[in-house]
């Protein structure tokens, strides 16, 4: 199902170990900004990561990431994380996320979240609670 969810975002500081040797952000860092957006996203939806694990005995896995990056962000920058979720599945989730510093963008990817059980890491329905929340946040 195609869905455009209002945007929510994160900010972000570049800190000195988020950099290389020449103060720039090393690029598998930009996927960890962007899951820690995510993660904040699910947060303001009430679910936190630990209570799916515990609750429902899920876990929402990447399953596929896609990223471009288009200019770079040094130390001590404030970043801005955006994220806005562009499709629903019964058992996935796709997000569309755009890294910015001020108007700038840096860098922007999709990533595809698969929620899965953990007994066997297979792909499972995401629960009825979270996906009310998703279409309460629209």
């Amino acid at each position: 199902m195609k869905s455009k969810q209002k945007e929510f975002s994160w900010p972000v500081r570049v800190y000195y170990e988020d950099t290389d040797a020449g103060g720039v952000v090393y690029y598998a860092n930009y996927l960890a900004f962007m899951e820690r957006a995510r993660t904040e996203w699910l947060r303001s939806l009430g679910y936190e990561n630990q209570q799916l694990l515990d609750e429902q005995g899920v876990v929402f896995a990447v399953r596929r990431a896609a990223v471009d990056y288009i200019s770079p962000a040094r130390l001590d920058d404030l970043l801005e994380v955006v994220v806005s979720l562009s499709r629903i599945k019964r058992a996935s989730l796709v997000f569309e996320q755009q890294i910015l510093r001020g108007d700038e963008l840096l860098c922007k990817g999709e990533i595809m979240l698969v929620c899965v059980g953990l007994e066997d890491f297979k792909p499972t329905a995401i629960p009825d609670s979270i996906m009310q929340e998703i279409n309460n946040d629209r």
